[in-house]
């Protein structure tokens, strides 16, 4: 456990100054992440090729193979030929997809840039969270919500994109992550004035999602998925689930391996349960995820 020493009544400062900070565009990328930037601002160039993107990204290796891995997984139709060649791959999955995986790199890479052991280790767990979350999402997106699994891959990907950000800045801050990110941290007074300026939402709107948000449209990510991942940290799951919000909400009622910053839930969750009963398409949600569990696992795999 990290040690103490941000008292909880500075925290939500602390927290309303991060999130001024990037709202007035001062954020700064390790070098470790300048090539996945590079990347994903190359594959946004509608004249890109498939030639320049591939070349692009050889030089990020972890991105390539991940690529690569996506494009031979259940996520899209399989055929009898193992694809190895990273142009292929690329125009398989496409650039959309593609651009995705380099703006999770670059959150990945914020964070484990750290030069604290503890930080880094907190990267890595949060890591392991965010490509179960990204997984799952894409499959019951597949399966339940009938959302497109690439949006629904890539809101998975990024939707801890707060968590990676302040990971980052936990060495500025000590103690700032002890707790966990707790969903009451709401802002009043003048730290909302400075967090959100005069937007109408400010005072709805927790410091942990104001962050978020606040990297993410930075980075350049579709409204959309924005959109989803504040269905996240705001809203609440919707029964049946139809949207990308819902499809989120519902991964993460169900992800197997926790955020290492949520606060600890009970093992036996009775609304988990209840969930996994209910019937979507004439079949029962736990009965789905058992068909699609070895899917699952090799999609997170592949990401991690």
């Amino acid at each position: 456990m990290l040690q103490t020493t941000t008292r909880r009544a500075d925290k939500g400062k602390v927290f309303a100054a991060i999130a001024a900070e990037i709202g007035h565009g001062e954020i700064s990328f390790p070098t470790t992440a300048q090539m996945a930037l590079r990347v994903r601002e190359a594959l946004s160039d509608p004249d890109c090729s498939i030639a320049t993107a591939a070349r692009l990204i050889r030089a990020e290796p972890l991105l390539a193979a991940r690529i690569v891995g996506l494009a031979n997984s259940a996520l899209y139709p399989r055929s009898a030929k193992i694809i190895t060649d990273l142009s292929a791959a690329i125009t398989r999955v496409g650039f959309s997809v593609a651009r995705s995986l380099a703006t999770a790199l670059v959150l990945r890479q914020m964070a484990s840039a750290s030069a604290d052991p503890a930080h880094r280790r907190l990267a890595d767990l949060l890591w392991d969270h965010t490509t179960h979350m990204a997984a799952l999402a894409s499959v019951l997106a597949r399966r339940v919500t009938g959302q497109d699994p690439d949006a629904a891959l890539f809101a998975g990907l990024v939707h801890s994109v707060e968590g990676f950000y302040l990971i980052s800045r936990a060495a500025d801050h000590p103690g700032i992550l002890d707790g966990g990110l707790a969903h009451d941290w709401f802002d009043d007074g003048d730290a909302e004035e400075d967090a959100a300026g005069d937007s109408p939402s400010g005072a709805h709107r927790s410091f942990e999602s104001r962050i978020g948000r606040a990297v993410l449209e930075l980075l350049g990510v579709p409204v959309p998925v924005v959109e989803a991942v504040d269905t996240l940290w705001l809203g609440s799951l919707t029964l049946p689930p139809a949207t990308l919000g819902d499809t989120l909400l519902l991964a993460k009622q169900l992800v197997p391996v926790p955020s290492p910053l949520d606060r600890p839930h009970e093992e036996d969750d009775p609304h988990a349960r209840a969930i996994m009963d209910l019937a979507f398409n004439d079949r029962l949600l736990s009965d789905v995820l058992k068909e699609t569990g070895a899917d699952v696992d090799s999609l997170a795999s592949i990401l991690n």
